[in-house]
């Protein structure tokens, strides 16, 4: 019987983290937050999906959520994926939505959400956790899922095939590793930008006896000689052999990029993420010629394929960091991870916020089993912050996440929880 979406449902979820620092960047200073969605069926699973957001802004994507729900209502999960880009299409088009984008910001966060919903749906309804209802599809059907108008000169669907096919080559040794040890990761817990320097000292001397290989800070203080103490101080406990990360989340002009990493290079950092606006290619482009042999990595906050095509295309990027619910869903990101593996990109997906980690501890292995086949430069990251309130939170041993073998996208967050920081009624938001 095929299975038929009655009722979609909205609820914003907001984490009193900000008072903590938890999270704290150069830029951001917020509540961690889900705009979370149920898609409610007639008797079957129940797909839930979100978008992460910093507090306030959940109300504007559960508007848009809201105001796409008369697309997925009434349909079937069997008719969807019977033409899964007609309706992405149907979304990402509304044409009398589309003006507030197009395919970005808030509206396509939205997308994003409902699509993953109705993916986390598909795989408990086949009984699949997602890394490997993905990993096990046929090569064609994975390839009919993208949208190839305005990336077809970068991607075709013979193309995407072709790599998909490629990616059974090995595909069960690969396996067995990933069954066998998991999936590395590098912890940022250590390093917001809005911790003392005694608990940025505390927490990575932890994250070492816990056996962490890599760890990332924030920099992009008001002055560049606070990042460089800091730098200083996790440099000094991770000793010279551990992965030490920097994130500037956005704060940077071109030139304070590249003569602020002049300066922190002595701290022999892996890569330098998102140094200046994120859709300045151009500009990526030559903080990367100049701050070489320290990679350029971005895209948690890059608004679509098309960003993503034009950071490959221009060499501005070594590091593609997918995020799960940025774009528009599973088979935005699918384009995006053809496309890195065309150019021979390494994929680290962005964590962090809550649920993040979640989502793309499912992106990261697929990529590894079906596109990228190596676990060369591959990491994902992890925080430490908010797992306990999903019914299959993420498990991380010895600094490598464990595949999840519940079905579905790991994202359906527990009842007590959304009942307990739903905005502004729940029970921690009436202290």
């Amino acid at each position: 019987m095929p299975t038929k979406i009655e009722r979609l449902e909205v609820h914003d979820v907001r984490f009193p983290t900000a008072a903590e620092a938890d999270g704290s960047d150069s830029i951001n200073r917020a509540d961690y937050s889900a705009c979370y969605v149920e898609l409610h069926t007639d008797g079957g699973p129940t797909g839930t999906g979100f978008t992460f957001t910093g507090g306030r802004g959940n109300e504007i994507c559960a508007a848009a959520c809201r105001a796409y729900a008369h697309l997925v209502v009434g349909k079937t999960v069997e008719e969807i994926f019977a033409h899964p880009v007609e309706f992405w299409r149907t979304i990402v088009q509304e044409p009398q939505i589309r003006w507030l984008g197009p395919e970005k910001g808030a509206t396509h966060m939205a997308v994003g959400a409902i699509v993953n919903a109705v993916w986390d749906l598909r795989a408990k309804l086949e009984g699949k956790p997602m890394w490997q209802l993905l990993a096990e599809m046929d090569s064609a059907e994975l390839a009919a899922q993208i949208d190839y108008r305005h990336i077809i000169d970068e991607l075709t669907p013979a193309e995407a095939e072709s790599l998909l096919d490629e990616g059974r080559k090995g595909y069960e040794e690969r396996l067995q590793t990933l069954e066998r040890d998991g999936f590395p990761a590098y912890t940022t817990s250590v390093g917001w930008l809005g911790y003392p320097d005694d608990k940025v000292r505390s927490l990575t001397e932890q994250a070492v006896a816990e056996g962490w290989t890599a760890a990332k800070m924030k920099v992009g203080s008001a002055d560049i000689a606070d990042d460089v103490r800091r730098a200083g101080i996790i440099r000094d406990v991770l000793g010279p052999d551990r992965l030490l990360m920097m994130d500037a989340n956005q704060i940077w002009s071109v030139p304070e990029a590249v003569e602020n990493m002049r300066r922190l290079a002595a701290f022999d950092p892996y890569w330098i993420e998102e140094p200046t606006h994120p859709d300045d290619i151009l500009g990526h482009a030559a903080i990367a010629r100049a701050v070489d042999p320290i990679r350029v990595a971005t895209g948690e906050v890059a608004a679509n394929r098309v960003i993503f095509k034009q950071l490959l295309q221009a060499g501005a990027i070594r590091v593609c960091q997918i995020d799960a619910c940025r774009v528009g869903g599973i088979p935005e990101v699918l384009a995006t991870l053809l496309m890195a593996a065309k150019h021979g990109i390494e994929v680290c997906p962005h964590s962090g916020g809550v649920g993040l980690c979640e989502y793309v501890q499912h992106l990261g292995m697929f990529e590894y089993l079906r596109i990228g086949k190596t676990l060369e430069g591959r990491m994902i990251e992890y925080v430490d912050h908010l797992h306990e309130h999903y019914t299959d939170p993420v498990t991380v041993v010895d600094g490598r996440y464990r595949p999840p073998t519940q079905p579905g996208y790991s994202v359906t967050l527990k009842d007590e929880s959304i009942a307990a920081y739903r905005y502004p009624d729940g029970v921690a938001w009436l202290r």
